[in-house]
């Protein structure tokens, strides 16, 4: 067996792969520069660091869940939305989870608010944060089936432990009373060491006549609304706006 054959079996052996991925591009350098042994085994380190790092961040990446589209850095700032570019890229550093606070995205439909919401998520996962984007109904099906699943006991065993959970669109319908007791006691139990992104196109008073539960909708919004910032968008539909059809694209 070749060495290179051998080096690939014992990296594949050991789980440095990193390694042997940039072995020929490690040597070709150090040739090159006559590095010495130190340095040569500094930057396969180098390389497998990377590729950890890397991997790391497609595994919690695919874990969050996030939309397809979340990509921050395509946001369309000509969007007339309300929201400076100021204001984005503020949020971008991610500050206000640092300090634990919340963010309420409030707005009509196709405003912006999931988009912005899954990019400050993608930006959260890469900079390590434990981040699950979830729909209302997603949220609710796992609460309904946590007792009686052992799938979905997991999801919300996982939700507890989470740095950021990004709720899109709730109260976009009214919510069963057994239901909305239940998400009341999930945010009851995390609020103060889990941060919230909030997606609605009901502002808060209208929550009490979704849950049909004044009593209920203040307690919940009292958690939810303490370290929050709540940010209004406006506008026309950006997806109306820029619709396309299919005879759009045969002309």
């Amino acid at each position: 067996m070749e060495q290179k054959e051998q080096i690939n079996a014992f990296c594949r052996q050991f789980k440095i792969t990193g390694m042997a991925a940039g072995l020929p591009q490690v040597v070709a350098k150090s040739e090159k520069q006559c590095s010495g042994f130190m340095d040569f085994f500094l930057e396969l380190l180098r390389h497998e660091a990377t590729h950890r790092s890397n991997n790391e961040v497609i595994r919690r990446r695919k874990a969050a869940n996030l939309p397809l589209k979340n990509d921050l850095d395509t946001y369309d700032h000509k969007a007339e939305n309300g929201l400076k570019i100021a204001r984005v890229n503020q949020l971008r550093e991610l500050n206000w989870l640092d300090q634990g606070f919340n963010l309420m995205l409030m707005g009509p439909s196709g405003t912006g608010k999931t988009f912005l919401a899954a990019g400050l998520g993608a930006d959260a996962v890469d900079k390590g944060y434990k981040t699950y984007f979830k729909s209302m109904e997603d949220l609710t099906n796992i609460l309904k089936l946590k007792d009686m699943t052992r799938t979905a006991m997991a999801e919300y065993k996982r939700l507890l432990k989470a740095d950021l959970i990004i709720l899109d669109d709730i109260m976009l319908f009214p919510v069963d009373k057994s239901v909305a007791n239940a998400l009341f006691n999930f945010i009851n139990q995390i609020y103060e060491r889990t941060c919230f992104i909030i997606t609605t196109n009901k502002s808060p008073a209208e929550w009490a006549k979704m849950l049909d539960d004044e009593v209920l909708a203040t307690a919940l919004l009292d958690r939810l609304l303490f370290h929050c910032d709540i940010i209004n968008l406006s506008g026309k539909s950006y997806r109306m706006e820029n619709r396309k059809t299919f005879f759009d694209q045969q002309q």
